[in-house]
């Protein structure tokens, strides 16, 4: 069964999911299937897409769902496990770490708000595993005033991937963008309706061989 036949059959708690998430879902977290994932979902909702991710990766994943509200507690069971704490506050987004390892994959269900969004990506990217996966969904509220988005509004996560654009091909643009970080250890970005994926990787020397006589 896929994700998306999971999700239309579900029967336990309740999943609220845009239905054109899904193959980006399957596409990009697939690889993380029977393996011992440590996997990071911000925002708890009702509690069905922490059960729906535990189905989807399997017996070894590790879930781990973060919000605001303390009754999210109430969602803990076998494989999943609920810390409740601001998405904004990298004090805490840092003890998750310390207590967890290293995420294997993030999704950022979060408040959509853009500060909180920006935060959440500053804190948790660079402790995401070498050949991670970065998911923020929902990014429509980047283009909405009351989440602190708008059209070229600086501040707004669309605006900020658009400089991690520049970042990524640092290397390219003779010294106009130093190397970051970003640049080193990422792979690709990826953009979709109302998303943005990123997947880290290891980088091996960059050039462009002529092969053949």
């Amino acid at each position: 069964m896929n994700l998306w036949s999971d999700f239309l059959t579900n029967r336990q708690r309740v999943i609220h999911k845009w239905k054109h998430y899904f193959p980006a879902y399957e596409r990009h977290l697939g690889k993380f299937v029977n393996t011992d994932v440590v996997f990071i979902e911000i925002g708890c909702g009702q509690g069905g897409s922490l059960q729906m991710w535990k189905r989807f990766f399997g017996p070894h994943a590790r879930i781990i769902g973060i919000d605001v509200n303390p009754a999210c507690k109430a969602f803990e069971e076998d494989q999943i496990e609920i810390r409740i704490g601001d998405q904004s506050d990298s004090a805490f987004l840092n003890t998750i770490v310390q207590e967890f390892g290293p995420p294997d994959a993030v999704l950022d269900d979060g408040s959509h708000v853009m500060a909180h969004i920006r935060a959440s990506f500053a804190a948790l990217y660079p402790k995401l595993g070498r050949n991670g996966v970065y998911f923020v969904e929902d990014l429509h509220t980047a283009y909405w005033d009351e989440y602190e988005g708008g059209l070229h509004r600086r501040g707004s996560f669309i605006e900020t991937c658009k400089d991690l654009i520049d970042e990524l091909n640092a290397d390219h643009t003779r010294g106009a963008v130093d190397p970051t970080p970003f640049t080193h250890s990422t792979i690709s970005m990826h953009f979709y309706d109302s998303i943005v994926v990123f997947e880290k990787g290891r980088h091996t020397a960059k050039w462009a061989p002529q092969i053949g006589t």
